[in-house]
């Protein structure tokens, strides 16, 4: 008989409350989707770490996201980590997994490989954009970059844009259960205080970087105490705590805040996903003429194209391709 080893919390966002803080968060672990993710490419570990970082970060925030929603977080910098991208689907129905999926662009020249991944992203801005689907208008957000972490810019996002005290404890890196290869853990923390209004509503000068709010900007009084002891609290974790897979989400959540009366959520599991398909290559090609076609097209007659987050390779008919394209027979 074999016997599944992986603890059953992995690839999971388990949803908290802190009833007497007024505070809510996630505990996210991601191992199985964060190794198919890095394992798409052959990523230098400085960008290894910025993707590692991002899908965690992604992972924790879109959990709150409706049934088919779409939440992408950007990372775009004028360094040598030009660009790291997530998306996060929201369940298809109620009990199924969230599907995430990531990517990187860098100039190899340029970027130390083995240095420090953070500051290689330079000046640059982090971007939310929400996807409700067809017939809405997507909701954007951009904060510069901040700090020394993606979790800092994320915080910085947070606070200036929703204005949302918001905290981020992370871990992730290479680790080996006994028995096993070694592979990618992610584990990490979320809090935000529960969405109120706004003392600061239009102000726009903050105590952060660059004149940004934080969350010592947005609370005062009762409310900045309850979050002071939570952050407080939150500071006492560990990095073999926060990635697993000795101890679960929740008795992390216990062993952290017992004294807040933690109150958990059902676990939205998160599964690897591209959304991706032969449809929507065809339809980003729509834009361009038959002449601009022919630029493209290979001798044998065809247009290729490559997904840049799963590796898939598209082979298309060039006839079936542009605006000016004869509509392909069906079943083809």
């Amino acid at each position: 008989m074999t016997t599944n080893t992986t603890p059953i919390w992995d690839d999971s966002v388990l949803p908290f409350q802190l009833d007497r803080a007024d505070v809510r968060g996630r505990v996210a672990r991601l191992d199985g989707a964060l190794n198919t993710i890095l394992g798409q490419h052959n990523y230098p570990p400085a960008i290894e770490a910025l993707v590692a970082e991002a899908v965690l970060l992604t992972a924790l925030i879109g959990q709150t996201i409706k049934l088919r929603w779409k939440l992408s977080l950007q990372v775009r910098g004028k360094g040598p980590a030009r660009l790291v991208a997530t998306d996060y689907y929201g369940p298809t129905a109620d009990g199924q997994p969230a599907r995430i999926r990531a990517y990187a662009s860098y100039d190899k020249d340029m970027l130390d490989p083995t240095g420090p991944a953070f500051p290689q992203i330079g000046e640059g801005y982090f971007a939310m954009l929400l996807d409700q689907g067809a017939g809405t208008t997507p909701y954007s957000g951009i904060t510069p970059i901040a700090g020394g972490s993606l979790a800092s810019c994320a915080e910085a996002y947070f606070a200036q844009s929703e204005q949302l005290p918001t905290r981020f404890a992370l871990s992730f890196g290479q680790s080996q259960l006994q028995g096993q290869r070694a592979g990618w853990r992610a584990g990490g923390v979320m809090l935000q205080q529960m969405p109120k209004a706004s003392p600061l509503a239009g102000n726009v000068g903050g105590s952060g970087q660059d004149g940004l709010l934080t969350a010592q900007d947005l609370l005062h009084g009762e409310d900045g105490e309850h979050w002071q002891r939570a952050n407080i609290l939150l500071d006492t974790v560990e990095e073999l705590e926060l990635i697993g897979p000795g101890v679960s989400p929740d008795r992390l959540l216990y062993r952290l805040f017992h004294e807040e009366t933690p109150r958990v959520f059902p676990t939205q599991p998160v599964n690897f996903g591209c959304s991706c398909s032969a449809d929507k290559v065809r339809n980003s090609l729509s834009i361009y003429s038959a002449k601009d076609i022919r630029h493209m097209t290979t001798p044998q007659g065809t247009v290729t194209a490559d997904c840049q987050f799963c590796g898939a390779h598209y082979v298309l008919d060039a006839a079936t391709v542009g605006f000016e394209a004869k509509k392909e027979a069906p079943g083809a």
